[in-house]
């Protein structure tokens, strides 16, 4: 069997979360963190894999942050969409030292440093091996980062959303205050919601059921575990349609 076969996936869309990227930093980005991120998205690139990114802002700016502070909603989420930018064109150039050809498409007009997004080139980017990072949330305020994650990936065919963070998975209480809380393997979308687990905001999960699209949440900090992912080994949490009894 070769490298290509063994994926189990030939298009995947992959959340990373800003604050992954601050590594032990207090703000901004931390270049071996992104060294390390650009290496294992390397490595299933190598793979075979159709690559698509979405990054968030939190390492720099969270709108929802901005608007508990005072600032209006909108214009706070507008600087968030910013952020993300920065972390895409950072990402986009980590990626591109390790000789991955990357574009980078944002939902606001800045062609000085990135393309329109266009659902169409964006998939054509992918299937000429090019790896796209989806910039600047969709465009308007009032969605989340994992929104955008959730809507790219049904708009470009992903077979699977996979959430990078700082956490191995979903619990059912923060194990920091519940040592006695255990990760669930796997978990539907009504449970998510239902529980209100926090996995991502409702709107996410509502889509992503709607279009019974697998979702997976794992820690990036490990370094290979986006592979593992890639390679179907049982790690992180499983959002899905149906938990099947193994």
């Amino acid at each position: 069997m070769s490298e290509t076969q063994s994926s189990l996936y030939r298009r995947i869309l992959l959340k990373l979360s800003g604050e992954a990227l601050m590594g032990n930093e207090s703000y901004g980005i931390d270049s071996l963190v992104l060294q390390q991120i650009a290496e294992d998205i390397h490595e299933i690139h190598q793979l075979g894999v159709e690559v698509a990114l979405v990054i968030g802002g939190g390492n720099i700016f969270r709108g929802i942050s901005g608007a508990s502070r005072g600032m209006d909603r909108s214009t706070a989420d507008y600087i968030g969409m910013l952020a993300t930018v920065m972390n895409s064109l950072a990402l986009q150039q980590a990626l591109e030292k390790l000789g991955i050809p990357t574009r980078v498409q944002s939902a606001i007009d800045i062609k000085e440093v990135a393309e329109p997004y266009i659902r169409r080139r964006a998939i054509r980017h992918l299937e000429k091996g090019r790896i796209v990072i989806f910039a600047a949330g969709t465009g308007l305020p009032f969605f989340t980062t994992d929104t955008t994650a959730a809507l790219r990936a049904s708009e470009i065919g992903a077979e699977i959303f996979m959430k990078a963070t700082k956490v191995d998975g979903v619990y059912p209480a923060d194990p920091k205050d519940d040592p006695s809380a255990k990760k669930y393997d796997r978990i539907t979308f009504t449970e998510v919601l239902q529980k209100n687990l926090r996995v991502m905001d409702a709107t996410a999960i509502s889509l992503a059921r709607e279009q019974n699209m697998k979702i997976v949440i794992f820690n990036l900090m490990k370094k290979g575990n986006i592979k593992r992912v890639i390679l179907g080994e049982p790690i992180g949490t499983v959002v899905e349609g149906i938990v099947h009894v193994e």
